[in-house]
């Protein structure tokens, strides 16, 4: 729902639900709306009956929270073994290109000590 927000700037729950390609209940879509309410994630504004919801957080804090919440729930904390999986995941094969500005970024994060 966010990448929706993010993509749109702001979206009714209607709206949201058209944009999802497999989409939940109606009060389903509600209710993860009120969670990242609640969470400082977005927020709304009321539009007569309705409410438009929008993002408050940034996209690339976003992703960077939902990333570190994947590292900790499914990897153990460990940054190593979520990379290695995406590495190795058939649908996210990546260009020579790609592979060397990775190749850089490591090399990076060794030469400043992370």
């Amino acid at each position: 729902m966010m990448d929706i927000l993010f993509a749109r700037g702001t979206a009714t729950v209607s709206e949201i639900l058209e944009a999802l390609p497999d989409p939940p209940s109606y009060s389903a879509v509600r209710a993860t709306l009120r969670i990242l309410e609640e969470k400082g994630h977005v927020r709304h504004l009321e539009d007569g009956p309705r409410y438009v919801y929008l993002p408050t957080v940034e996209q690339a804090r976003a992703r960077e929270e939902a990333l570190r919440h994947v590292v900790r729930t499914f990897f153990n904390g460990s940054a190593e073994h979520a990379a290695m999986a995406l590495l190795q995941l058939t649908e996210a094969k990546m260009t020579a290109e790609q592979l060397e500005a990775l190749a850089r970024e490591v090399e990076r994060a060794q030469s400043e000590g992370r």
